[in-house]
């Protein structure tokens, strides 16, 4: 039909044209008298030729009518065939919109609801009126329906090709009652304070700071419609609907920043730790997922928003302070009598580190083999020599003796034989269940426990077996988290750790706190390294053992050459492509560019493998990297993560890096000050 339309419109185009140029030429031809023909050619004549031309086409135009009522009529019983003679009063009951189209797209036929809604699109290009509906042409597109919007309708369309029909099907009750199903869903939130206990120091209730800090938490929640109720002195749950929630989530959670600017004079800051469940019918279920997201926001520093919606991966909104220190020898001892009393109910123990074990994990495995001796309990390191960094490698070979060796460390392939029914194992200085030295092992035993220092991440080691779990990224190291526990256990006589020991833990303080240069070096630092020169710690032995040969103190250096500045304060470092580098390596390269000046964080990415490659990232603490690693697959401490990438590709790694800066750098940057602070 689109086509003998078109077809008129030529016809009718030209004759018009034949029209006009007969006319001109007779005119110039009459008025200037040529050929006679004014003599000739009465004005009669004239006339009567003008209602000649004018019959004709008035003529033409009503054959073009027929024509065109003809070919409707031939469409219109083509679309009955396709849908049934029958149906025109169902589809009308079903508000369901038909449309016929040729073979380039142009509508020949619709029916009466189009009409009805006054859409006149008879003769149009379906895509050029609608372009989303282009989608269902594409022959790649594997979707059968598209929704569109048409004066304020939504309508679901699907197309069946081989008879040109699209089936327009009004959606607008449907998607007008989910909409508010989806607004009215419950969210289920618990708000912490952070500190309080700190800040409050038992009968002082009504410290001005708090007393800020309660009214602008209920005044956030008057601005936004959600429903506060005090649980504990420091503890509120929220209950919200959907609509709310999402207000609250495009305000950016703005209440943790307003809260944090309120304290952050103090001593001791206030800040919020804040979990919400979402996207689950049962409010049982969303309070318990409420609940881990919280314990998840505080055991990572607090001062954050966790979003837990079911089904789906945590979001991390906030944590631009550095976690504050809140041990006190009086929980310390509470946390070292519970795990010897874990220990002395056992039967043997296992010590189990992170994969490419640095020395901070194997001091805090020889911190739990010491307290282990103690005890009298069988105990052993699971070390895979090939999965150990080279510094703590040679370390592990040349400060034991083969017979020394035998008894204290067990290949993760001989393990097995050690796995009884009250095996105890105790993973230090990790919590990711991927990223252990033997992930196998997870699940062989009865009873783990988990002391880290290291922010949590979403994956965590959270199995039925788990019966102590104690992270605090307060710590500069888990090797001082290992000190204290042995330091101010109510044991008697004390725990005794050999000299060798000591060294090697204060080695790994050493190394996570950057010879105690960290933004995240406390008092306790100090005070773990003060218990371990106790035990006979050896200073110049501990830094022996974590300095550099000429290879690797060159292999720095050419790796830092090549540092790149995308951001101000920001620097990036790709190592030579063509080379395989030890992450330790990698790590210190990081650290390395952190100590120039107005450097505030660095991201040193080098292969570590043939299909993987790795990225340090360090920060002076005004940059969380922790978050940003995050966003790459990683994880780790507010100035300290890495992660881990299974392609080779450097170059494609530092794509995703800066990608990753350009969204989220501003986000990261920490409470205490922005980068470049110091040179304004």
């Amino acid at each position: 039909m689109g086509r003998k339309i078109r077809l008129l419109k030529i016809i009718a185009f030209v004759l018009i044209a034949i029209e006009i140029v007969l006319i001109g030429v007779f005119s110039a031809f009459y008025f200037n008298n040529v050929f006679d023909l004014r003599t000739n050619m009465p004005v009669e004549w004239v006339v009567l030729t003008a209602v000649i031309f004018v019959a004709l086409d008035c003529l033409f135009i009503w054959i073009s009518i027929l024509l065109i009522a003809s070919l409707r009529q031939k469409t219109d019983l083509h679309a009955a065939d396709v849908i049934g003679n029958d149906i025109q009063e169902a589809y009308n009951f079903a508000q369901v919109g038909l449309a016929v189209t040729d073979d380039d797209n142009t509508i020949l036929w619709t029916n009466d609801i189009f009409k009805d809604r006054h859409l006149e699109i008879i003769d149009e290009n379906i895509t050029e009126w609608q372009p989303a509906l282009a989608a269902l042409i594409d022959p790649a597109n594997k979707s059968d329906t598209v929704k569109i919007e048409i004066n304020n309708r939504t309508y679901e369309v699907k197309y069946i090709r081989e008879a040109g029909l699209w089936i327009f099907k009004d959606v607008s009750d449907f998607e007008s009652i989910c909409k508010y199903s989806k607004d009215q869903a419950p969210v289920v939130g618990i708000l912490a304070i952070d500190n309080y206990d700190d800040v409050i120091r038992g009968e002082d209730d009504f410290n001005d700071v708090v007393t800020k800090v309660k009214n602008t938490i209920f005044g956030y929640a008057k601005e936004f419609g959600f429903l506060l109720k005090r649980i504990k002195d420091d503890n509120y749950f929220i209950i919200s609907n959907f609509d709310s929630y999402s207000k609250i989530k495009e305000d950016n959670f703005s209440i943790i920043d307003k809260v944090r600017k309120i304290g952050s004079g103090e001593d001791v800051p206030l800040t919020l730790s804040i979990g919400f469940a979402l996207d689950f019918p049962d409010v049982n279920k969303l309070h318990e997922l409420a609940l881990a997201a919280l314990d998840i926001a505080m055991s990572r520093g607090g001062d954050q928003v966790v979003v837990s919606a079911y089904g789906k991966e945590m979001e991390f909104y906030g944590g631009k302070s550095e976690a504050q220190e809140k041990r006190s020898r009086v929980k310390i001892r509470v946390l070292a009598d519970s795990l010897i009393n874990l220990i002395k109910s056992t039967s043997n123990v296992l010590i189990m580190g992170h994969t490419n074990m640095d020395m901070d994990a194997f001091g805090a495995c020889l911190g739990i083999k010491a307290i282990c001796d103690r005890l009298g309990k069988n105990s052993r390191i699971v070390v895979d020599l090939k999965a150990t960094e080279t510094k703590t490698r040679a370390c592990i070979t040349s400060s034991f003796g083969r017979n020394e060796l035998e008894t204290t460390i067990v290949n993760p392939h001989d393990v097995a034989s050690l796995i009884k029914a009250g095996t105890l194992l105790v993973v230090v200085d990790v919590h990711i269940p991927s990223m252990v030295m033997y992930p196998p092992l997870l699940d062989q035993v009865a009873k783990i426990v988990v002391i880290d220092h290291h922010r949590r991440a979403e994956e965590y080691i959270d199995s039925l077996s788990l019966v102590f779990n104690h992270i605090d990224p307060s710590s500069s190291s888990t090797c001082e988290l290992i000190s204290e526990f042995i330091r101010f256990s109510s044991i008697n006589p004390r725990i005794e750790v050999s000299p060798l020991y000591a060294t090697i833990m204060l080695a790994g303080i050493f190394l996570d706190s950057s010879y105690f240069k960290s933004r995240n070096t406390g008092i306790r630092t100090f005070e773990a390294a003060t218990i371990l020169k106790e035990y006979g710690a050896d200073n110049s032995l501990a830094d022996d053992l974590l300095k550099d040969d000429y290879e690797e103190h060159k292999t720095v250096s050419d790796i830092i050459s090549h540092m790149e500045t995308p951001e101000y304060g920001v620097v990036v470092a790709v190592a030579n492509p063509e080379r395989i580098y030890d992450p330790a390596t990698i790590a210190k390269a990081a650290n390395e560019c952190l100590s120039f000046k107005g450097n505030h964080a660095a991201f040193v990415i080098g292969k570590t493998g043939q299909r993987e490659a790795r990225m340090s990232c360090r920060s002076d603490g005004s940059i969380n990297v922790q978050l940003l690693a995050e966003k790459l697959g990683g994880g780790g401490h507010f100035s300290s993560a890495a992660v881990s990438f299974s392609k080779a590709n450097t170059e494609e790694v530092k794509q995703d890096l800066l990608e990753v800066l350009r969204k989220y750098l501003k986000s990261a940057m920490s409470a205490n000050g922005n980068p470049g602070e110091e040179e304004e």
